[in-house]
């Protein structure tokens, strides 16, 4: 018999029977093995609620199944097929990432980007795509959720999370939510790259109207900006996207205002990542986990070579180096914005590729509380340097992805809450929010909670041991023999 390799060409029907037929063969998921937490008012405990139904809360709520853990609820404040960024704010044509990094696979060949991609369109079609379009990206999300049937609850915000006794209490809103509060043991925020914070707003455009600029992160009308003079702050990916888009739309000029002197051009991280760097960075002491971030900070990702020629292709589109921002104001319906260099730049718009800022205080869900939080400059003091403000504002999150306290004994619940998202990366690295390593992430992350667990519950785990008495053997499977 010939065994065939892949199921190119042969449809998602025939690729959907082998993910079940993978998963039973390792017999997943399991049987859930956690007690359940019984209380005297009768409200249900869920064991875990994951906030995010994007690919991190996804691949997070199939390492949980895998283990057992059963009990669990996903939240996600978009409709079905708009979680996460890829239909919302992120503009780029194609991802960054190969097309041939595993993602949330976790493990299984039927679950890659690949055996989807080459189920519905074969071998040729595969070989000839270059970069995944996002578009494409976000289908392929589509059908992980259905084909593994995880029970994402569209439109349902989580507004606050607060402590209950030992559970922590979420507050709910939004059509989907069927209920007002749910409690729940532990929380995974899989809030992705603004999980722990919020868009970085510059100080400069306080004085401005909010009709003639918008951050990346926005819903931004491109329609509108036919015929306009558009300035773009930054020259990161996502602010050649946005100018992209602008371009695409008939904007009449994109001018990018960039402090650095010159565009980055390598992407360091792409230098040393590697099984052993996966696995090896969270490991190290505190003085090597900086050093490695901060030269990635000072040193910047620049944007991908595709989405720069998306740009550069139009003869309207000028990138000022060294221009910073003095000062910005409006002068009827202009915006005038005054670079460091002493120079004026009007536009009739103005678009903040400025990213995205870790401070756990700007998290509603977190208010009241954040500021309990250990954060990096809490326990870590780099030499001059090294300085750096933005980094020592990350979480200081332990190996299960769990906050911490900043002093011991004021909010011991935090260990309850694991910041599965971009905000744990100078803790643990690039397993948390990046395709190349979530599946290790969300690995150990499973495998953390679920040790988390039995400790917590080895008492009734002790119980369930002595009373087991199903008999492997029924007493007549020998004869007892007299000695000679």
């Amino acid at each position: 018999m010939t065994l065939i390799p892949s199921l190119a060409g042969a449809g998602l029907e025939a690729l959907n029977a082998r993910v079940k037929h993978d998963l039973a063969c390792l017999n997943l998921p399991p049987a859930n093995w956690i007690p359940p937490l019984e209380r005297e008012d009768g409200r249900h405990v869920y064991d875990v609620v994951i906030v995010g139904g994007g690919q991190c809360g996804l691949v997070a709520a199939f390492a949980l199944l895998s283990g057992g853990i059963a009990n669990i609820r996903i939240f996600d404040r978009n409709p079905a097929g708009k979680e996460g960024p890829w239909m919302n704010y992120a503009r780029m044509e194609t991802l960054r990432s190969p097309k041939t990094l595993p993602g949330p696979s976790y493990g299984f060949a039927s679950l890659t980007f690949r055996a989807w991609y080459e189920a519905q369109f074969g071998t040729e079609a595969w070989e000839i795509l270059d970069k995944i379009p996002r578009p494409t990206w976000m289908e392929y999300l589509c059908w992980y959720r259905e084909v593994l049937n995880l029970p994402v609850e569209n439109s349902v915000k989580v507004e606050h999370v607060k402590p209950e006794g030992e559970l922590l209490s979420l507050e709910l809103s939004g059509p989907g939510a069927t209920a007002e509060r749910v409690l729940t043991r532990k929380l995974i925020m899989a809030t992705g790259r603004e999980g722990t914070g919020a868009p970085k707003i510059p100080d400069f455009v306080a004085g401005l109207p909010a009709s003639s600029w918008a951050h990346t992160a926005d819903d931004i009308d491109f329609t509108a900006l036919k015929g306009k003079r558009v300035v773009v702050v930054g020259v990161g990916a996502s602010a050649i996207d946005n100018a992209a888009e602008a371009l695409e739309h008939g904007a009449s000029e994109v001018r990018f205002l960039i402090r650095r002197q010159q565009m980055p051009t390598i992407n360091k991280m792409m230098g040393i990542g590697s099984y052993g760097f996966t696995h090896g960075y969270a490991t190290l002491p505190d003085e090597w986990r900086w050093r490695i971030m901060h030269y990635s900070f000072i040193t910047q990702t620049p944007p991908p070579r595709g989405s720069t020629l998306r740009v550069s292709r139009h003869e309207n589109a000028y990138f000022h180096f060294g221009c910073g921002i003095e000062n910005i104001r409006v002068e009827g319906s202009e915006v005038v914005i005054t670079t460091q260099q002493g120079k004026q730049v009007r536009c009739d718009f103005l678009i903040l590729g400025t990213g995205f800022e870790v401070d756990p205080l700007a998290r509603t869900e977190l208010a009241g509380y954040a500021d309990r939080i250990l954060l990096w400059r809490d326990r870590y003091q780099p030499p001059t340097e090294l300085q750096h403000e933005e980094l020592g504002n990350f979480p200081y999150v332990d190996r299960d992805f769990a906050f911490q306290e900043r002093e011991p004994g004021a909010a011991p619940w935090l260990r309850n809450i694991h910041c599965f998202n971009y905000g744990a990366s100078i803790s643990l690295g690039k397993v948390s929010g990046d395709i190349p390593g979530i599946s290790e992430g969300a690995s150990w992350l499973a495998g953390a909670i679920a040790a988390g667990f039995y400790r917590e519950d080895i008492e009734r785990h002790w119980q369930l041991l002595e009373h087991y008495d199903s008999p492997e053997l029924l007493g007549d499977e020998w004869e007892p023999s007299p000695l000679p």
